[in-house]
């Protein structure tokens, strides 16, 4: 069943209906708020999107409103208060990607400008070669990470299908 699908019959106040209705598969022009679901995105491997999606709030505050600049700086000092924080996932591999990350965006921003510009650059690419970058660049991103990060923000298709009134929503913008 396709995520269309899927939300189709949810009430208006399911989070998984809310991410489907005003967040996937639309643009972001902001490079914390793309950090913020990469981030979202990686720590989703192993458990479900509504989890996520339910944590999220947290997530926000946890890292510092998803700073790409904040969260290059973490110490191990920040990172034991984030394995010590239930309101998100508590796990010392994504929380250290999360940090190298953020590092390596900063590189971006300093050769591209911004993190957007960097992801625009390479908007022509195929999925499996979006894959490849990601793995040489970034910690954490396998293919399946790669492509719901591209396909909810907007640099993959996919997030809907064309009968979806949402699809039709975002090709307007």
């Amino acid at each position: 069943m396709s995520y269309c699908a899927y939300c189709k019959d949810l009430p208006a106040d399911d989070v998984n209906k809310i991410y489907h209705d005003q967040f996937y598969g639309f643009p972001i022009d902001d490079d914390d708020e793309l950090f913020g679901r990469l981030i979202l995105e990686i720590n989703q491997a192993g458990l479900s999107w509504a989890t996520i999606l339910k944590k999220e709030a947290n997530f926000r505050k946890a890292y510092d409103q998803f700073s790409i600049q904040k969260i290059a700086k973490y110490d191990e000092k920040k990172i034991e208060g984030l394995m010590n924080d239930a309101g998100i996932i508590r796990n010392r591999l994504k929380i250290h990607a999360a940090i190298f990350n953020a590092q390596k965006v900063m590189e971006i921003k300093n050769k591209f400008g911004t993190f957007k510009k960097w992801l625009d650059e390479h908007h022509s690419l195929e999925k499996e070669e979006w894959v490849k970058l990601f793995k040489k660049t970034f910690k954490f991103t396998g293919g399946e990470i790669v492509n719901e990060f591209l396909m909810s923000s907007a640099y993959l298709p996919g997030a809907h299908e064309e009968n979806c009134s949402i699809y039709h929503k975002i090709k307007k913008r």
